[in-house]
């Protein structure tokens, strides 16, 4: 896939964008088609007209003026796109005529008159014509079309309609040429009308720009809100501006936040409330054990009571973690990882830290503290010891901790991070914890929007810490 068709895909702005100037494009270039033929038609039919009436004011002049202006006159009428002369005879092939047509053309507007003051008749070689003058001729007479010339007068056209000419009689058996030649553009690429074309399309991209960027204004600040709320970050209510389509999107995304929020903190207070109503009746329990006089059975009580002790505290620390939402900042990820290695490291673990590049990272620090210190203590308590990197990939930042102890069965990978599940049946507090400790660091990968992927090594176990960036 080109990365014309990665940008089309990915912007909304690009799509609005070529939609509206496709559609303007197209929609202008069928105008223009319907009306070219209109047009050259209409600029044709004009041109005519005006040499018709041209010539027939020319041709009463040439009569009434005295002899020795009516050279002057013919010289003085004629034009860049028009020429006048007067012939002795009447043309007798439409080729001819044209041909002598196309040689007045030749001659420059300047030098029609040579010092002497005598009319320059150019005349060309049979040959000389070139095929542009000579197509497209045809002969018609003048009276059945300009009832304003004499009856005996005659119209052609030449250079396949580009040009035209008006053979008027006047006395003496002399005759009033006119020839008007100016070739119209073949093609649109050849007018104005591309660079006006242009010109319309730059227009509307600037508004369509600003219209665009007034839309897609909204829905940024949603996707960035959303990636935000998906890392549990507090996120405020977002301005309900734009479409009304976008507000109401808008709109709807601040009512699902405001649920979610007021979700888990019902949640939060309910789990909380159950906490502190069992600390109670333990406490009893503790106090009356306290009053048995067997030795064993008070002892076995006893730590029955702190196991349960245990286990509410480690339930509301799990709430407390999805609700409590620690300030995110950037922090160096490598080094926050290292520190934590090093700690246990010197409480005697056998876990270490194997260096890499220096990755700045945003999150919660203490959060991304504790998933470490719990993946490090578990692979140094059960898998004989850790070792720890820091990676990045395309688009996310890992967090491998790997050991070679005996692992865990590929079919409770996902067993282990359930709250209060543990591989080890006797749930004896000398092997283990409760049981919530993968399952609170999930919570906390996944409040950064990220989570944890268990896989099998030969020996041991790996797991990753996988943050999007």
């Amino acid at each position: 896939m080109t990365w014309l068709a990665r940008l089309w895909q990915r912007s909304l702005g690009v799509q609005l964008m070529a939609s509206i100037l496709f559609a303007l494009i197209v929609s202008q270039f069928v105008s223009l088609a319907i009306l070219w033929d209109y047009l050259q038609s209409d600029k044709r039919a004009s041109a005519r007209e005006e040499l018709v009436h041209r010539a027939t004011a020319v041709a009463r002049l040439y009569e009434a003026a005295p002899a020795a202006l009516r050279n002057d006159l013919i010289r003085i009428s004629s034009t860049e796109t028009s020429r006048f002369w007067v012939s002795d005879d009447e043309p007798v092939t439409l080729e001819a005529w044209v041909r002598r047509a196309f040689g007045e053309f030749e001659a420059p507007l300047g030098e029609l008159l040579d010092e002497g003051g005598r009319r320059l008749s150019p005349s060309l070689p049979e040959d000389a014509a070139p095929h542009t003058f000579l197509r497209g001729m045809s002969w018609t007479e003048a009276a059945e079309v300009r009832t304003e010339l004499p009856a005996n007068a005659r119209s052609l056209d030449f250079a396949s309609q580009d040009g035209a000419g008006v053979i008027v009689p006047l006395g003496e058996d002399r005759w009033l040429n006119a020839a008007f030649y100016k070739a119209l553009p073949p093609t649109l690429w050849q007018t104005h009308l591309p660079l006006s074309l242009g010109l319309a399309a730059m227009l509307v991209s600037i508004i369509g720009i600003l219209t665009v960027r007034r839309i897609a204004r909204p829905l940024r600040e949603l996707t960035r809100a959303a990636n935000m709320l998906g890392r549990g970050e507090a996120v405020p209510p977002l301005p309900e501006r734009g479409p009304q389509d976008v507000r109401r999107t808008t709109s709807a995304f601040n009512a699902m936040q405001e649920r979610l929020h007021r979700f888990v903190a019902d949640r939060s207070r309910m789990l909380g409330a159950i906490g502190h109503d069992m600390r109670t009746p333990l406490t009893t329990l503790r106090l009356r054990a306290e009053l048995v006089e067997n030795a064993e059975l008070q002892e076995r009580m006893l730590s029955t009571i702190a196991e349960m002790e245990a286990m509410t505290e480690s339930a509301l620390a799990l709430a407390r973690q999805e609700t409590e939402t620690e300030p995110t900042r950037t922090i160096d990820l490598s080094a926050l990882v290292e520190s934590v290695c090093e700690d246990l490291a010197e409480l005697g673990r056998p876990v270490r830290f194997h260096d890499g590049d220096r990755l700045t990272f945003r999150c919660r620090p203490e959060g991304l503290r504790r998933v470490v210190r719990n993946l490090a203590e578990n692979a140094a308590r059960y898998g004989g010891g850790a070792e720890v990197r820091v990676l990045r990939d395309s688009g996310a930042v890992r967090i491998v901790v790997d050991d070679n102890g005996p692992g865990v069965p590929v079919d409770r990978f996902e067993d282990v991070f359930a709250p209060f599940f543990r591989l080890e049946s006797s749930r004896s507090r000398d092997t283990g914890g409760v049981g919530l400790g993968l399952a609170i660091a999930r919570a906390i990968a996944r409040q950064h929007g990220g989570d944890i992927h268990l896989s099998p090594r030969n020996p041991g176990l790996r797991a990753t810490v996988v943050l999007p960036i």
